[in-house]
């Protein structure tokens, strides 16, 4: 399978609800993932930990995709422009969009950074 099919299949199974079935499937035990921020995470369960905090925040999906996607089959590079809408639990809906740049070692992400605007939440009224 090349990467181009690996990154699809990845972001194929996160549209259909399995995203922490993906993330066990394709990503590294020693992975990095480096936020937009610039938070940096190292390590599959600090990774593991992360999504799980984030899909908590979620309290309604409405949509998600990818607008964009291409690999560097000699180098394991893929970068993949996605989107997704949700309501957080606070009640704000929001489209998020984002692009991931991937490093792949054989069937595993070994690297991924994240690049987008964050959003700015609005405040809570008290």
């Amino acid at each position: 399978m090349s990467y181009l099919e690996k990154a699809s299949k990845l972001y194929e199974m996160m549209g259909q609800g399995q995203m922490m079935e993906a993330f066990e499937q394709f990503y590294d035990e020693n992975v990095v993932v480096t936020e937009a921020t610039g938070d940096v995470r190292n390590g599959k369960e600090a990774q593991r930990d992360a999504i799980q905090q984030w899909q908590g925040n979620i309290k309604e999906w409405h949509g998600s995709g990818v607008g964009a996607i291409t690999a560097n089959e000699e180098t394991g590079v893929c970068c993949v422009e996605s989107w997704v809408d949700c309501t957080f639990q606070n009640g704000h809906r929001m489209k998020m969009e984002e692009v991931a740049v991937q490093q792949w070692k054989d069937d595993k992400i070994v690297s991924e950074r994240f690049y987008y605007n964050v959003p700015e939440m609005p405040k809570q009224e008290a």
